[in-house]
C-alpha cells in the first residue's frame, strides 16, 4: 500500500508545472476583420460582443479556471497587410479584476480609419508573431475572426504552414449569411466561407471553424468559441517535469524499491 502512495505521488509531482517554466497555461491572441466590408456598426458589434462574451459568467469561469497557471489574452485587428493594431495588449487573467480591467480596455477602443483591403495571411501571420512574445506558455492559439476571403498580400494557405510549424493552432469565427437578402458587400456565402477558412486559414489538431450568422450573433458565437479554446487550454499537457522535479521524482521512485518491488520498478537513476 506505501508502494502504492508513493507512485500517487510522484504522479502528482510530475503533473505539477513549475512557474517559472510555464507562466501561462494558454496565449490566446484574438484577431479582428475591420476591412471595408465591416460598417461602423458592425465593428461596434464585433467589439462589444467580445466584450460581453468575456464578461459571461461561464466565459469567465473557463478562463479563471487555472488561476495558478492563468491564460494570457491579446486582442488586436486588422484589415489590408500594413494594417494590424492591438486593441489591448498582452494581460495574464488570474483573477476577475483582471478580467474585468481587460475588458474595461477593450471597451476604450476606437476605429480608427483602415484600408479597404483583406489580408488574412498577413493576420495569420502577426497573430503568430504576437504568439511568439510568449514562449513558455504551454499552448498558443490564435483566434481569427473574418467575414470575407482573403484579396490581399500572402495567400492565407503559406501562413497557416508557418503556423503550423511554430506549433500554433489557429482557429477561426466566420461572419456571414446564406439569406438571398444578405448584405451585397458580402457576396461569398457562410458556406462557402466556411469551407475556405476551414481548407486555408484553420490549423491544428484541435482547431475549428465556428460560424455567426451576421453580426447580430457575434456575441453568441464568441462565447462559444472561446469556450471551447479554454478547455483545449486547461486540458493541454504541462511541461517536462524539471531538474529538481527530477530530483525529488528520483528519490521517491529509489524509496519505492526498498519496499521489495525493486524487480518491478526501473531503478530511477535509469529512467532520465
Amino acid at each position: 500500500m506505501k508502494g502504492v502512495h508513493l507512485l500517487a505521488l510522484a504522479a502528482c509531482l510530475l503533473a505539477q508545472p513549475a512557474r517559472a517554466d510555464a507562466p501561462c497555461r494558454l496565449a490566446l491572441a484574438l484577431g479582428l476583420d475591420v476591412s471595408g466590408s465591416v460598417d461602423s456598426r458592425e465593428y461596434a458589434l464585433q467589439v462589444g460582443g467580445l466584450i460581453a462574451a468575456l464578461r459571461r459568467a461561464d466565459v469567465g469561469h473557463a478562463l479563471l479556471a487555472q488561476p495558478e497557471a492563468p491564460v494570457s489574452l491579446l486582442v488586436y485587428e486588422w484589415s489590408g497587410p500594413e494594417f494590424q493594431r492591438v486593441l489591448a495588449p498582452w494581460s495574464p487573467i488570474p483573477n476577475q479584476a483582471a478580467l474585468e480591467q481587460f475588458a474595461a480596455r477593450l471597451s476604450t477602443a476606437q476605429r480608427q480609419a483602415a484600408p479597404p483591403a483583406t489580408a488574412l495571411g498577413r493576420a495569420v501571420d502577426v497573430g503568430r508573431s504576437y504568439l511568439a512574445q510568449h514562449p513558455g506558455c504551454w499552448q498558443h492559439t490564435l483566434d481569427i475572426s473574418g467575414d470575407g476571403k482573403s484579396n490581399s498580400g500572402p495567400h492565407p494557405s503559406l501562413a497557416k504552414a508557418r503556423a503550423a510549424q511554430a506549433g500554433v493552432t489557429v482557429n477561426a469565427l466566420v461572419i456571414g449569411d446564406d439569406r438571398p437578402n444578405a448584405s451585397e458587400a458580402r457576396p461569398v456565402g457562410i458556406s462557402e466561407l466556411t469551407a475556405y477558412f476551414r481548407a486555408y486559414v484553420i490549423t491544428g489538431a484541435d482547431a475549428f471553424v465556428e460560424v455567426a450568422l451576421g453580426f447580430d450573433a457575434y456575441e453568441e458565437a464568441m462565447a462559444r468559441k472561446l469556450k471551447r479554446e479554454l478547455a483545449q487550454g486547461f486540458l493541454s499537457k504541462a511541461p517536462a517535469p524539471t531538474a529538481p522535479l527530477k530530483s525529488r521524482l528520483v528519490k521517491i521512485l529509489n524509496k519505492y524499491s526498498e519496499f521489495g518491488l525493486s524487480n518491478s520498478v526501473q531503478p530511477a537513476s535509469k529512467r532520465w
